[in-house]
């Protein structure tokens, strides 16, 4: 005879686990992780979206929230908790925004995600694409990686992502104005917090990881202020409550993420986790904590920034990074 399976109760009430959470011990089923994810969502937002009881303007237009979407399961999370959180305000307008990189396969389908979901929510949905900022599409970008890396000695090396990552914030910042947005919320999980703090500390550069979102309490001068709801809920339990859900979210992965910073980044903290759970949160708490030391300072002085001198962008540099890349192109 085959020996019988045996499936972990809920930690919370009678029901079958669908998900064990190492770092607390826990075994949770798909509604007490649906409550639980929520609930670290909704203590976010209380924390890093602080709206008056009536957050119209004076004009009597309603307080704006972009919440930027992709299609994917992170986004797809934020958006729909926000909706189900606060969308009930009526001084309140929640508006979804997604930046099309013309990645072939892949950015179309989870683009028809993303629309769907905004539809089925009732939510307004805008887009902006690379071609619209003057930008090159990633699949034209990609195809010139090879000349401008034998141009610029500062392009040998990169990946696609580094110039995709750099059109996309500027894609975001163009996103905001156009819906003229007070804040934008972005679907920022644990291990993409992770992720950013361990590739900062890698390069030395705290200072770039004080400036991470929320925003709420130091916003950067001359940028939309970002808020990060999600940022202490772990990935799986995000896919696993989108799942649960029922949310439309696209599967894949973009197809020139392997080899990136990033991805090397995700496999090391993933190793940490497993080593070592509750490492994220660990990385989280320091980061936290090394903000509040730099607020507290007075001998610490973090760099102001500039605007470009091309196309008037918030940057630290003279010109910044996107006009340097989109010169590059042009050559190439």
């Amino acid at each position: 005879m085959c020996a019988a399976i045996s499936v972990e109760r809920c930690s919370k009430c009678p029901s079958q686990s669908i998900l064990y959470q190492v770092y607390s011990g826990q075994h949770l089923c798909g509604k007490c992780l649906s409550d639980s994810v929520r609930k670290k969502t909704s203590r976010e937002l209380r924390k890093q979206l602080i709206l008056p009881k009536n957050a119209r303007h004076d004009d009597g237009t309603p307080f704006r929230l972009l919440v930027a979407i992709s299609g994917g399961k992170d986004s797809a999370v934020l958006l729909s908790l926000i909706v189900d959180i606060i969308g009930k305000r009526r001084d309140v307008e929640i508006i979804a925004g997604c930046v099309d990189e013309g990645i072939d396969g892949y950015r179309k389908p989870s683009m028809e995600c993303a629309i769907e979901l905004s539809k089925t929510l009732g939510i307004k949905f805008v887009s902006i694409s690379y071609s619209e900022l003057g930008y090159e599409e990633m699949e034209t970008v990609v195809s010139k990686m090879p000349r401008m890396s034998e141009l610029h000695d500062e392009a040998k090396g990169m990946m696609p992502c580094s110039f995709c990552g750099v059109f996309r914030r500027q894609g975001l910042n163009a996103l905001a104005r156009k819906t003229n947005a007070d804040i934008m919320a972005l679907g920022h999980n644990l291990d993409d917090m992770a992720q950013s703090i361990l590739m900062n500390l890698q390069k030395g550069d705290i200072e770039r990881s004080v400036r991470l979102a929320p925003h709420t309490e130091s916003p950067l001068e001359g940028l939309t202020p970002r808020i990060v709801p999600l940022r202490w809920i772990p990935e799986q339990e995000i896919h696993a409550h989108a799942v649960v859900s029922k949310l439309p979210f696209f599967h894949g992965d973009c197809p020139h993420a392997p080899g990136a910073m990033r991805q090397l980044s995700r496999d090391i903290v993933a190793d940490l986790e497993e080593q070592t759970p509750g490492a994220r949160h660990g990385l989280l708490h320091s980061l936290e904590e090394i903000r509040r030391l730099y607020n507290n300072s007075n001998d610490i002085i973090i760099s102001k920034a500039k605007k470009c001198s091309i196309c008037n962008e918030v940057t630290s540099r003279e010109i910044c990074q996107a006009c340097t890349m989109k010169k590059w192109l042009s050559e190439a």
